[in-house]
């Protein structure tokens, strides 16, 4: 699969999508990385912006969430793709429908707390690493990071 193929696969996910979007958080975050499980969802879940992502069968293969501040913000986070469908251009086709909600709501920059292991992904995405040490969220090391939207 390539990247250009894969965008048009991802979109705004609808309620119906919920599970699957929870089921893949869960196998990535709880089931491979140890996050403990009550931390995977919060409360914020429920009036966030979801992506979603298929692959050609129709699985969902990658999620990602925004958080729209009242104030302005915008932040993305609980970005998960499959183990087998990683580096297919799947989590830049999510990261680009979310930045997309983003700018429909008028915002003109995001922040996100990206894994460290994963600050390549998102310098390719154009988001530059905001001054600080790295941080620990659920046991991982995290860095914030921001793009400017055009």
């Amino acid at each position: 699969m390539s990247g250009g193929g894969d965008a048009g696969r991802a979109g705004l996910a609808t309620p119906a999508d919920r599970a699957a979007l929870l089921a893949l958080r869960h196998r990535v975050f709880v089931e491979e990385q140890g996050v403990p499980v009550e931390l995977e969802q919060d409360e914020l879940d429920v009036g966030a912006v979801h992506a979603v992502a298929r692959d050609g069968e129709g699985r969902v293969v990658g999620t990602g969430r925004l958080l729209l501040d009242p104030g302005g913000g915008a932040r993305i986070g609980r970005m998960a793709v499959a183990g087998d469908a990683r580096g297919t251009g799947i989590g830049a086709a999510v990261l680009a429908v979310l930045e997309a909600a983003a700018a429909d709501a008028g915002r003109r920059r995001v922040t996100l707390h990206a894994q460290v292991q994963a600050i390549g992904f998102y310098r390719r995405a154009g988001y530059d690493q905001e001054e600080g040490e790295p941080f620990d969220d659920a046991g991982i090391p995290h860095v914030a990071m921001s793009k400017v939207l055009s």
